[in-house]
């Protein structure tokens, strides 16, 4: 799979937009969301269709090419390229729903965005035609940008027994969003609670976890592109890490230009970019952002290798894009704090990108696909010869 014309047209779209996200990155996080101003430009340059079926004009691009546009607003601001991010993956999951669910989401309007929030924190009730769906949904970010939100639940039956963990797919009208967002990191990206209460969802907005795990959806029969046969975790686990990779990216571009500039006056008014330690510093946070990257894209690339040759992919590929993936994002943090350590005194002031991006990709750290020991013990496991459940990786 490689990119198209109208991808390449995105991403060339995506980076002119950067000087004036990465102006707006105070206002962000002072808003505690996303500017409209922000989200009308990126619809505006197609980005969130990048990941979305032709037939309700999407791109279907290339998910390297989402996310290094993603990575590229991550330069810009930590808060935007992770509301991009999450809210821009949503379309590739859509298009495994079946046909009727998308339909009501693009079906009169193609600009339509979801939000989320896939802890299976609320309850899910078997019903005649559907589901009576309850609960709060914690860190739904741009929820407020999205019209619809897809919600993680267990599904009860009438014994009170689980049967299912599912995506529900919920209109605007029939949930609640709570301003609770008050944080130190990512604070801009407006991730606040879900509430419903007792809604009917049908069936035909409901995806099952097992499916996705398996890489199936009802949505396929509609949307037969390679794309979408690739694994969930390892394009939405993608999602999350890209973005803190972007973060160091960025953090590296102003140490670099700090540190030319800087003269260390405890050092007898020596340039710090003489200082033979601060070139040590600056190759091997350099590595650690090139080796996250290349481990990303590469991992992507092996799976769509499979999908082209209508191969299963194997469980272990699967399970080492988690690895790489957990690890790339430690490695873009380690790197992160290196140079934020190194950069002294001025790189503290309110409203510098590297006090930004410390505090941004610290908080990133903290969702759930980062969790490293867990993706780490499972590909262990793997190793040895252990039972492993596909449907999660």
């Amino acid at each position: 799979m490689t990119g198209n014309a109208g991808s390449q047209a995105v991403l060339e779209g995506v980076r002119d937009l950067l000087p004036g996200i990465r102006e707006r990155a105070d206002e962000t996080e002072r808003l505690r969301v996303v500017p409209d101003a922000s989200i009308k430009e990126l619809e505006e340059v197609g980005y969130f269709r990048l990941l979305q079926p032709r037939r309700f004009d999407g791109f279907e691009a290339d998910p390297v090419d989402f996310y290094t546009a993603v990575r590229d607003l991550a330069t810009a601001c930590g808060s935007t390229a992770w509301v991009a991010s999450v809210v821009g993956v949503h379309p590739w999951q859509v298009a495994l729903f079946p046909d009727e669910a998308q339909q009501a989401v693009w079906g009169s309007d193609t600009n339509t965005r979801l939000s989320s929030s896939y802890a299976p924190t609320g309850k899910a009730v078997v019903t005649e035609g559907g589901y009576t769906l309850s609960g709060k949904w914690s860190f739904s970010s741009g929820c407020d940008h999205c019209s619809w939100v897809l919600l993680g639940g267990l599904v009860f039956n009438e014994e009170g027994n689980v049967v299912d963990f599912k995506t529900f797919m919920v209109p605007r009208e029939s949930y609640t969003i709570v301003d609770v967002w008050n944080v130190v990191g990512l604070s801009g990206t407006g991730s606040n609670d879900i509430v419903v209460d007792d809604v009917f969802v049908p069936e035909a907005f409901t995806l099952s976890m097992g499916d996705t795990g398996r890489c199936y959806g009802p949505g396929q029969e509609q949307n037969p592109s390679d794309l979408y046969k690739l694994p969930f975790h390892s394009i939405f686990t993608g999602t999350i890490t890209t973005p803190i990779i972007g973060m160091a990216m960025g953090a590296y571009a102003e140490h670099v230009e700090m540190q030319q500039k800087r003269v260390r006056a405890a050092y007898l008014g020596e340039k710090a970019s003489l200082d033979p330690f601060a070139a040590v510093r600056i190759a091997r946070a350099s590595s650690e952002i090139d080796a996250a990257w290349a481990l990303l894209v590469n991992n992507i690339r092996e799976e769509q290798a499979h999908v082209e040759r209508g191969e299963k992919i194997p469980l272990k590929l699967r399970l080492k894009v988690r690895r790489d993936q957990v690890l790339g994002t430690q490695r873009a943090i380690d790197a992160i704090d290196e140079l934020f350590e190194a950069s002294g005194g001025r790189a503290l002031a309110t409203g510098t990108y590297l006090q930004r991006a410390w505090r941004d990709a610290h908080a990133g750290r903290v969702h759930a696909a980062n969790d490293p020991e867990r993706a780490l013990q499972m590909f262990g496991a793997h190793e040895f010869g252990h039972k492993v459940d596909p449907g999660m990786y």
